[in-house]
């Protein structure tokens, strides 16, 4: 029984993570799948490059909740159910592993920003708001979101251990933040470039492709003779 309830935790926290809200929601609107331009992610922040910043805000909002409520349940009502820290840990792990690798969307997944710091917020509110801070300031002065999330990854177990110590939820910190960083070695190498598009950057309009051309049978040589026969009437011309 002891170890029944925490893996029943951890598998239905997984399955809620693997809710994909920015396609759902981009479906529910009317929008083109996340997947399918940008970055390929399905996150608030591709989702944003649509346009719609409704449907960005609502896929932000759900991701952060699909990490915290399950943790914060855990959080609230586990301890009677012989789940302690370390399933608090697990289940906020699985929430965000549900999220990159997605089972009800063949493993497409996202990167896991929203879903990571609904984790940390439910498990120490005060991390959970330092590591947004974090975020937060380094987004508004560089205006890169993956940046913004790669510093704030590095710090969220920084201050952990710096102000909470090792608390056994520590281990699931690193975890999160590691895979969070894997994800964006995609984007580390834009940054690097400077290919990395910015913080609302929407998606170019492709201009519509040029009409073709019909030649009529022989159109190439009656445009040669009617060529021809105008520069011999100038020479001709040019005689008189």
């Amino acid at each position: 029984m002891q170890i029944l309830y925490p893996a029943l935790a951890v598998v239905l926290a997984y399955l809620i993570g693997s809710l994909s809200f920015g396609v759902v929601i981009s479906r529910a609107m009317g929008l083109k799948d996340p997947r399918s331009y940008g970055s390929g992610n399905p996150g608030a922040t591709n989702v944003l490059r649509s346009g719609n910043k409704a449907a960005a805000a609502l896929t932000l909002a759900l991701d952060a909740l699909k990490g915290y409520l399950p943790v914060l349940l855990v959080v609230l009502f586990g301890e009677a159910w012989g789940m302690g820290p370390v399933t608090q840990g697990l289940v906020g792990l699985a929430a965000f592993v549900g999220h990159l690798w997605p089972v009800f969307f063949r493993f497409q997944g996202g990167k896991g920003v929203a879903t990571a710091a609904g984790v940390l917020l439910a498990l120490n509110p005060w991390l959970g708001l330092a590591t947004l801070a974090t975020w937060l300031i380094i987004a508004f002065f560089f205006r890169y979101a993956s940046l913004a999330s790669l510093v704030a990854a590095l710090f969220a177990p920084f201050y952990q251990l710096l102000f909470w110590d090792m608390e056994p939820q520590v281990l699931a910190i690193i975890g999160m933040s590691l895979l969070l960083i894997w994800r964006h070695s995609a984007n580390i190498g834009k940054l690097l470039a400077g290919t990395e598009s910015k913080i609302g950057h929407k998606l170019a309009a492709h201009a519509p492709a040029p009409l073709p051309v019909h030649h009529a049978p022989g159109g190439h040589k009656h445009s040669h003779n009617a060529a021809h026969a105008a520069r011999k009437k100038a020479h001709s011309g040019d005689k008189r």
